[in-house]
């Protein structure tokens, strides 16, 4: 019994041997902070870029901004029209098409009547006009 405490805690001195920490690093390379020698490297690739004007740069993301503007107003204005318009009228039109058809199906299994629509055409036109009515 003595045995299995001594065996826990080799067991224990060996898992945090293994860890993940490596203590001999000297301390300045584990700061965050950049050494000196990077400030003048990245100064150097700015120097390095060819020069240009600002104002170029100004007119064009004026009309880049101008372009997205128009964009994102174009959009909302298709988002309009689908939500108020195209949607509704689709929702109702293909509603009364599967009540229609359900009513159909329901009057030929309870009540063993056989529904015609005779004239398909008439029926489809005067479905969307109903849907169309009410918006």
């Amino acid at each position: 019994m003595s045995s299995s405490p001594d065996m826990s805690s080799s067991s224990m001195a060996g898992s945090s041997s293994s860890s993940f920490v490596i203590p001999n690093l000297p301390r300045s390379s584990m700061s965050s902070s950049p050494s000196p020698d990077s400030d003048s490297d990245s100064e150097d690739d700015v120097d390095s870029l060819p020069s240009i004007s600002s104002s170029i740069l100004d007119s064009e993301e004026a009309d880049l901004s101008d372009a997205q503007r128009e964009w994102e107003a174009s959009l909302e204005q298709l988002q309009l029209l689908l939500t108020m318009i195209v949607m509704p009228f689709a929702g109702k039109f293909l509603g009364r098409k599967f009540a229609y058809w359900s009513w159909a199906r329901y009057m030929e299994w309870m009540h063993d009547v056989e529904i015609r629509w005779t004239n398909k055409r008439a029926f489809n036109v005067a479905g969307a006009v109903e849907a169309a009515a009410s918006l």
